[in-house]
């Protein structure tokens, strides 16, 4: 079957889920297997959105799915809705991605209702994503990852917490916020030094937290590295513990050669 086949497949679907969801709100109809009737529009749909999304028309496939979210709500059937509308939002992240945040922002609602916070986390991440890579508006995509963070804190998910504020660390040094982004490579390197698998990390995030420190003063970013020494001794004998001191150095000494070197290892280190 080609898509224009599918389509109209999709299209009689939906057109039959449309008359059992009318006759369900009929009087007889309420009186005589409403709930039954709303349940095989909710099939009907389901199947229907299947159909769309094989003949890739992604915003009717959404559409689809987003019809059976809401009747599922109306059925109390907040797991299903949920889930609905995260097929929906997953659909028109290929055609309309402010819709897909609509969508996944609904089943956000449903999730954090019924106390299903690393879910509600994980679909943060992905309106995050959305917002970094459609519609390119980077401090709400921090605001996501910040709240995906917290429900995962909560949730004692912290290497899924952490992997968050990364991001928003990342956003926030170059929107010059160093003071935040500061704390959050702070506070992941003091988590990492801790953990037998994660310590080797640990240096790089102390390397960047002092970076920012620099680009708001010198004398603060020297202060940082001695007690970045003092936490993590390991840090001392690092590459980027020595990179640092050099940029450091050549700066104060205003030895242009020098610190132009030091800039130049800094920034193939960072694409390393």
């Amino acid at each position: 079957m080609d898509n224009s086949g599918k389509e109209k497949e999709a299209m009689a679907l939906m057109a039959e889920a449309e008359k059992k969801v009318k006759s369900s709100q009929s009087f007889f109809g309420s009186l005589f297997g409403g709930s039954s009737k709303m349940e095989d529009a909710c099939d009907l749909y389901g199947r229907a959105a299947n159909m769309f999304k094989m003949a890739k028309n992604w915003s009717a496939s959404g559409n689809a799915f987003s019809q059976a979210a809401l009747l599922y709500l109306q059925m109390q059937s907040k797991h299903d809705a949920a889930t609905n509308f995260v097929d929906a939002g997953n659909a028109f992240k290929k055609s309309d991605p402010q819709e897909a945040i609509n969508c996944l922002n609904r089943a956000i609602e449903i999730y954090t209702d019924m106390g299903r916070f690393t879910i509600a986390a994980k679909h943060h991440v992905t309106i995050a994503e959305i917002y970094e890579t459609e519609l390119v508006d980077i401090d709400k995509a921090i605001a996501h990852y910040e709240q995906a963070a917290d429900y995962y804190k909560g949730e004692e998910s912290t290497s899924s917490a952490n992997k968050c504020l990364l991001k928003v660390a990342t956003y926030a040094a170059q929107l010059e916020q160093y003071p935040k982004a500061i704390d959050i490579y702070e506070q992941v390197a003091t988590h990492a030094m801790d953990s037998a698998l994660l310590k080797y990390s640990a240096k790089d995030y102390f390397f960047k937290a002092a970076l920012c420190h620099f680009c708001v003063d010198m004398l603060n970013a020297k202060l940082a590295v001695q007690k970045y020494e003092e936490m993590f001794p390991a840090f001392s004998d690092s590459r980027e513990c020595k990179l640092v001191k050099k940029l450091l150095d050549a700066f104060e000494e205003q030895n242009l050669d020098a610190y132009t070197d030091a800039v130049r290892q800094a920034l193939a280190y960072k694409t390393s």
